[in-house]
């Protein structure tokens, strides 16, 4: 497409990816959105869609000039539907011109011949052509623009601009598709028709099953208790009697438990999930493991013509119900982008990591930072007690400094408030600060910080605080 020159309000067809050109019209972008660097692109909305993009401007033609063009090359339904949508605007915009002319022309203001220009960044007039059932061009995978949902508005408070839909290719070659809130603006997801199987109800299993339901996905559940599965029957879901029925009878199956040998065992145990393995069959293995589990899990899978997928998830019980999750991803990418409806209801974003391992070591290395970390607050707040410092105003303080956030103000107001609920379970972290200090030394990289870390929340479980959140390591330090 050659470049033309454009302005705020013009009406365009702009090209995504490998979707044909689509109709829309230049806005103003959020004050707080960055123009990506080294690229002349404009802000487009689209009509039918409701979606944002940032295009490249030789990815723009003017609306008008080619119109007939495009309609001649492009005979979808959704395509025609996006078309009679900027019709039916340009007929309210041109009512709403024929008015103002008209009050114009009373005091004596002379009847404008320009073209019709419409300067404004939102026009409400278009909130009623939004369909959500139908697929939004934001589902291909291979875009390179960001991508703004309508429902989202730039006046609106600066919370949801942190849930905004984008697909970014960095230049290390991986990639993170960040998805809107599920439970902010439920709908906005077009599920996949594919068959979804899940395994393990735990505390993060529990939160990715209900948003996958919620988002409308047909999801199969199984749990080694079965008695979990009832809450997730009522809202919906199917029950798999076992792994390996759950794997035949799904298209993409997803496991979430507990450890390794957890892992290993929902795959090659008895009724395992490689049983009901078959060519073309996904298992995306979501639970933090060591990465040697991983490439064993990957192995057995494609050996039976199995696609295999790694997407550990990093949160906590309340991120996992809110569907906020970051999702760590590596293995056969065509799965990853299978699972694109998927991640997008579970998660706020999610990154392809390259070939299976990767996800497991980026994994463990969060999860060893954030339990030093919390070993390291809860050591604070209990020198502060030792030498007759106020623990609250300790936190106080440490909530306005740079290491200000949620995390730590959560949780040390949880530990001043004795409750120890598990939101991430202490025994969990401290297997993910076992393996994490193994990795290390497979790699002869000294973890010093991990390893004392651990030998807290060794002694936490010493004290019967397993069950309990990571907070709890903060009774190592008091027993």
């Amino acid at each position: 497409m050659a470049t033309v020159h454009l302005r705020i309000g013009d009406l365009v067809w702009g090209k995504l990816g490998r979707y044909p050109p689509w109709p829309g019209k230049v806005v103003s972008p959020p004050k707080d959105l960055k123009k990506p660097r080294g690229k002349k692109c404009h802000f487009v909305k689209f009509f039918g869609t409701e979606d944002h993009a940032w295009i490249k401007v030789e990815q723009l033609k003017p609306y008008h000039a080619h119109k007939e063009e495009m309609i001649k090359i492009n005979k979808g339904k959704r395509f025609q539907q996006a078309v009679d949508a900027v019709e039916d605007f340009l007929k309210k915009a041109k009512g709403k011109e024929q008015n103002s002319d008209g009050k114009g022309d009373s005091k004596g203001k002379k009847t404008s011949n320009k073209p019709l220009k419409i300067l404004e960044e939102d026009d409400e007039d278009l909130s009623a052509l939004k369909d959500p059932s139908e697929k939004p061009v934001k589902d291909d995978p291979h875009f390179h623009h960001f991508l703004l949902s309508q429902s989202e508005k730039p006046a609106s408070s600066m919370e949801p601009i942190s849930k905004r839909l984008k697909i970014i290719e960095e230049e290390t070659g991986s990639t993170s598709i960040q998805a809107a809130d599920s439970t902010a603006i439920n709908g906005s997801i077009t599920p996949t028709d594919k068959r979804i199987g899940f395994l393990g109800l735990g505390l993060m299993g529990s939160g990715i099953v209900s948003n996958l339901l919620k988002m409308g996905h047909v999801v199969t559940v199984w749990n080694r208790t079965a008695e979990k599965c009832d809450l997730f029957i009522q809202e919906g879901a199917r029950l798999g009697r076992t792994p390996a029925e759950v794997a035949s009878m799904c298209d993409i199956t997803f496991s979430c438990v507990s450890d390794p040998k957890a892992a290993r065992d929902l795959v090659l145990g008895p009724s395992g999930v490689l049983q009901g393995i078959r060519p073309g069959k996904c298992y995306i293995e979501m639970s933090t493991v060591d990465p040697e589990t991983i490439t064993e899990l990957s192995q057995v899978i494609t050996s039976r013509g199995g696609r295999f997928l790694e997407a550990p998830v990093a949160g906590s019980q309340q991120l996992s119900n809110d569907g906020m999750l970051v999702i760590l991803a590596a293995g056969d990418r065509s799965v990853y982008e299978d699972c694109s409806s998927c991640f997008q209801a579970m998660g706020k974003t999610s990154f392809f990591l390259g070939e299976a391992g990767n996800a497991a070591r980026m994994m463990l290395i969060l999860n060893m930072v954030q339990g030093s970390f919390m070993a390291t607050i809860a050591e604070g707040l209990t020198l502060a007690q030792a030498t007759g410092q106020s623990q609250q105003t300790f936190l106080d303080i440490l909530c306005q400094g740079q290491m200000a956030s949620t995390f730590v103000d959560q949780k040390c107001q949880n530990i001043l408030q004795g409750n120890f609920k598990p939101d991430y379970y202490l025994k969990h972290i401290q297997k993910d600060l076992r393996l994490a200090i193994s990795m290390g030394d497979m790699a002869n990289h000294p973890t010093p910080m991990a390893a004392a870390a651990n030998e807290v929340y060794k002694r936490a479980k010493a004290l019967d605080q397993s069950d309990n959140d990571i907070s709890a390591v903060y009774r190592a330090y008091i027993h």
